[in-house]
């Protein structure tokens, strides 16, 4: 810190604690902490006593660095000293350092003790919590906030979207909108993504119309057009999404982005790699997301020249787009010769593809590195297991599933879900006949079959990974997930409408070959969102190409 501020400081006869208390800010300003404490601690040795900012900036400091032991001793001095214990602005800041520094059960104490609280200190635990995965608490202390304003709401929204948990954060979202609290563009941005994930067109169109009745509409907003851009992508609507883009009077690099990797998804390649040529035409300048965009429509497009050195994600564009092709060899090569350590998403790209192209050596190799990097990762496991059962080496399923059994981790079995009549969503588990209209599925799943029979389809056995009899490979083929779900839609939605489904996996070759001809003898277009893509199937075939 310049010395001439400390010089005119040592001038002033009679120092009071607030010339103090500015002087120390100004050193934690520059980053000198313990000058900071030096002078606190020459203060204290004068006789003078601290006030709150004095200690708030304190607290902040011990913040920035993440020193959560000189953080304690500041707190003790609140003890010590006497009359900051009920001190609101010394309690929320106190609150603030044990939660950046990770000791959320340290604020927690600290926001109990507090005689009196604002929004503030209840909202920084509910987001402490949130970001910790902790809903449960978070909702607990949500419930007991006296005053429920915007920014406690959206905490909540935006806590649900993090842990994964869609249909609570659109819940809480509709609470929001009944009590009449004002949203802003950072709440819709929360639902928005909400929508995303749950990939249920009637939510999303809800809320589009929500964001344009507030005032955040895509036209104006930039970030919230980028969020619905990206939303219709994953809710299977890549058309609205284009209508939003074209629509939008300013767009910058997550608007590209985000309609890149929609087209991308829904496996228009050529519209991709077309706008991201319209997009280097404009100042917009490409960063990391859009080039995996690029890559994921299957296009190798230099990175050097816009300043974007590739990352581990570009790689694993890369070894996928290798290995779907078959060059299997060649991708391994390319994953040992990075210039940096390979992260699971490369290894796994490289076990994808050898499950597409069924090589089990090249599997284990990448396994081997996954079940280091991601011990807990147990479709890891289930992968290479299933490449095994493919290849017949039964001996070495047994051997995998040894392996999984000793690990103590546990299947998430397969599900599709699809929204029915007044925006209800069903699901639909693997084997699963407890729906309450299961008698009909089953009725219209053997309809359709008869008819795909008729029509030279025959069910792929290879996708069933257990070594049992063909007509028990076909029964458990005919309880899939997303096969339950078609019947449902074509039982309950009008004639030609399209059917939308969301699965949980990856579609297997059977279901794909299954909706492949079921698009055809119905006359309907089928979309299947599942963990990897969209499939849109329309008059016998997918947008991917059979290639996914």
């Amino acid at each position: 810190m310049d010395s001439f501020p400390r010089l005119v400081f040592e001038q002033v006869k009679y120092k009071n604690p607030f010339l103090w208390t500015a002087l120390i800010r100004g050193y934690i300003l520059q980053g000198h902490l313990k000058d900071s404490i030096s002078l606190y601690c020459s203060m204290r040795r004068e006789g003078i006593g601290p006030v709150s900012f004095t200690l708030s900036a304190l607290f902040k400091a011990c913040t920035e660095v993440l020193d959560v032991s000189l953080g304690q001793q500041i707190h003790a001095q609140t003890i010590l000293l006497g009359g900051f214990t009920s001190d609101l602005y010394v309690g929320n800041t106190m609150i603030g350092m044990y939660v950046k520094c990770g000791f959320l059960g340290c604020s927690r104490k600290v926001f109990d003790e507090m005689p009196e609280r604002d929004v503030v200190s209840w909202t920084e635990l509910i987001v402490a919590y949130a970001n910790n995965g902790d809903m449960e608490s978070a909702g607990g202390l949500f419930n007991e906030l006296p005053l429920k304003d915007k920014v406690a709401w959206t905490a909540m929204v935006t806590g649900y979207v993090q842990n994964a948990k869609p249909r609570e954060a659109i819940e809480y979202f509709e609470r929001m909108q009944y009590a009449g609290v004002e949203t802003d563009y950072v709440t819709l941005v929360g639902v928005i993504s909400a929508c995303a994930q749950l990939g249920v067109i009637k939510y999303a169109n809800w809320v589009c119309e929500i964001a344009e009745g507030s005032g955040f509409g895509p036209i104006n907003n930039v970030v919230v057009g980028s969020a619905l851009i990206d939303m219709y992508s994953k809710c299977g609507s890549i058309d609205d999404a284009y209508r939003i883009f074209v629509g939008m009077k300013q767009r910058n690099v997550f608007s590209y982005s985000s309609m890149i990797l929609g087209f991308a998804m829904h496996g228009r390649a050529h519209a991709a790699i077309q706008l991201f040529g319209d997009m280097v035409k404009t100042e917009t300048k490409p960063n990391g997301v859009t080039f995996i965009g690029v890559l994921t429509a299957c296009s190798h497009v230099g990175l050097k020249c816009y300043g974007v050195s590739p990352s581990t994600d570009h790689y694993a564009c890369m070894v996928d787009l290798l290995g779907r092709a078959g060059c299997l060899e060649e991708a391994l090569k390319m994953v040992e010769k990075m210039p940096v350590e390979p992260n699971g998403g490369v290894w796994g790209a490289l076990l994808g593809a050898c499950q597409i192209h069924r090589n089990p050596e090249i599997a284990q190799i990448a396994a081997n590195h996954l079940f280091e990097l991601e011990p807990d990762k147990i479709g890891n496991y289930i992968i290479l297991s299933n490449i095994y059962a493919s290849a017949g080496m039964w001996d070495d399923v047994s051997r995998v599933r040894r392996l999984l059994k000793m690990t103590g981790l546990k299947k998430n079995p397969g599900y599709s879900w699809l929204e029915g009549d007044r925006g209800v969503i069903h699901e639909f588990r693997a084997g699963d006949l407890t729906h309450p209209n299961s008698t009909e599925i089953q009725q219209a799943l053997g309809d359709l079959l008869d008819r795909l029979q008729a029509d030279g389809y025959q069910p792929n056995l290879r996708s069933v990974l257990y070594d049992v009899s063909d007509e028990e490979k076909k029964r458990i083929l005919m309880t899939h997930s997303e096969k339950l779900a078609l019947a449902f839609g074509l039982l309950t939605t009008s004639p030609g409408a399209t059917v939308r489904i969301m699965k949980n996996l990856r579609i297997c070759e059977d279901c794909h070959l299954f909706m492949c001809g079921a698009s055809q003898v119905i006359g309907r277009e089928i979309v299947v969102r599942d963990n990897m893509r969209f499939h849109h199937f329309q008059d016998g075939k997918c947008s991917c190409g059979n290639y996914w």
